[in-house]
């Protein structure tokens, strides 16, 4: 299915269509060809998400040996299936991924989770995890070389991902990711959270596609044409309707009728069912001058340890004068939590949770009822682990330290530092705008500063919650349970 030539009535010029086809067969040569070969489709139930239900599903070859606890999926067979369409890169579409499963499970739905970056036998799996490997180590090289992020990784994520001809040279190679959508019922209600797993799925015929956009910085690489297409914000769908910028000085024809919907925000049920509560408490933590839960959430890429150890530096006279308690999530990165404690002597005094999922639990748990005092650090090797850790410690937390991604949206107040990548940008300015969070403090200084403003003064930190909760009555904040709605009607009405 082409979907190269002509992208939303805009013609892509012969060149481009040219070089998408030799990057095609480059990937072919370097990765081959599965599209002839047989594969099965296995699930087995993802433990650590227990109570959401999720089932993850796996493609391998039909000869292998099944170990691991796989079986064959009977997805088929249930009437209540959604597939989850994801990859990881980084933490953010794993995260939003979660909160789609969320909200599907809430409504009825079994979520099943198909990651194309762990079909490790498919040539797709092969490109995203090549593809994957390029991106991370681009985010790491730009928070550490100025010149590197100015005159190319900010450029990349704000401009170069943002043009038509990117998306029509994405759409050719999501051709090779198409097998393994194939063995999925075609009218399976089917949430994607990155552009990849929902270009391959509309390749592979299916029809009940929709394709979830992170980003508020409108880039034509999140472009699935043939799917139902949602935003978070209105401006993200002016932005994304008029395909505004995408053809250099050209004005493009916009996108058809029904293809873009704007949502809300993707949130997990469980944080938006208890968001009025968990707001009385964080206010309530506020007039009574408990110390603060600061929890720090280090990026999927683990590109910001510098940054993190100086407002972690910045917290610890706070915490020895019992006014903050800090909470550190290094997600799965080892390499982290050792150049932390090698940075930090101070944080060899504090309470590990490492890779005890249990106890992670129920410290989460624990913070809903109790005052949290100390400093505490979380690492899991488990991926889905990693990335839940801080969805679960947020609902008791008081601050969310963060750069401006897909966490930039959810419904705690949140201090949001420097961006990795242009694209995050907007994700700031949409926080700001509704009073969750605060702009970027890209400069480290600004940063600290605004860190001891928010703990010492808290007017900052009332205000910030007097939003949330306006923003929830007036539904900002439900976007994941609209995405799921649309899967299953399959259509935008």
């Amino acid at each position: 299915m082409d979907k190269s030539s002509v992208i939303f009535g805009n013609p892509i010029p012969i060149g481009v269509r040219q070089r998408a086809e030799r990057q095609k067969a480059a990937y072919i040569k370097k990765f081959g060809d599965d599209s002839q070969k047989e594969f099965t489709l296995l699930a087995r139930k993802v433990d650590s998400l227990e109570p959401l239900g999720i089932e993850q599903l796996m493609v391998q070859e039909a000869k292998t040996r099944i170990e691991g606890g796989w079986q064959t999926s009977n997805l088929a067979a249930d009437p209540n299936a959604l597939v989850v369409g994801n990859i990881r890169m980084g933490f953010g579409h794993y995260r939003i991924s979660i909160a789609i499963a969320s909200a599907a499970r809430a409504m009825g739905k079994n979520p099943y989770w198909f990651d194309l970056h762990s079909f490790k036998d498919t040539t797709g799996g092969k490109i995203i995890a090549h593809l994957n490997s390029l991106y991370s180590l681009g985010s790491r090289l730009s928070q550490k070389y100025a010149l590197f992020n100015s005159l190319y990784w900010e450029p990349l994520n704000s401009e170069g991902f943002r043009k038509l001809t990117y998306n029509a040279a994405d759409q050719k190679t999501a051709e090779l990711m198409a097998t393994p959508c194939k063995l999925l019922p075609k009218q399976v209600p089917y949430v994607a959270t990155h552009v990849w797993p929902a270009q391959a799925a509309i390749h592979s015929g299916m029809e009940r596609v929709v394709n979830v956009i992170p980003d508020n910085w409108p880039m034509a690489l999140h472009l699935a044409e043939g799917a139902i297409h949602c935003v978070q914000s209105p401006s993200a769908w002016f932005g994304y309707k008029t395909l505004r910028g995408m053809a250099g000085k050209t004005v493009p024809r916009f996108m058809n009728s029904g293809s873009l919907i704007y949502t809300g925000h993707y949130i997990d049920h469980e944080l938006v069912a208890n968001l009025e509560q968990d707001t009385a408490a964080r206010l309530k933590r506020l007039e009574t001058l408990k110390p603060l839960r600061i929890l720090l959430s280090v990026g999927g890429a683990g590109a910001q340890r510098e940054l993190y150890a100086r407002l972690i530096r910045t917290l610890l006279p706070l915490e020895k004068r019992g006014k903050v308690a800090i909470l550190i999530n290094v997600g799965d990165h080892q390499s982290v939590l050792e150049g932390l404690l090698s940075d930090i002597p101070e944080l060899q005094h504090a309470t590990k949770h490492i890779n005890n999922w249990d106890d992670t639990r129920a410290f989460a748990e624990q913070a809903l009822r109790d005052t949290l005092t100390g400093i505490h650090i979380f690492m899991h090797s488990d991926i889905f682990q990693a990335v839940y850790t801080t969805n679960l410690l947020m609902r008791g937390s008081d601050l969310l330290v963060t750069k401006p991604s897909e966490l930039a949206f959810y419904p705690v107040p949140k201090l949001l530092v420097r961006r990795v990548g242009g694209h995050e940008a907007w994700g700031a300015i949409r926080s700001a705008e509704i009073g969750d969070g605060t702009f970027e403090c890209s400069d480290p200084k600004e940063a600290e500063a605004m860190l001891r403003f928010l703990v010492e003064d808290r007017e900052g930190l009332e205000l910030m919650n007097s939003c949330i909760l306006s923003a929830n009555k007036a539904g900002l904040y439900s976007g994941a349970y609209r995405a799921v709605e649309l899967a299953v009607k399959g259509e935008a009405k």
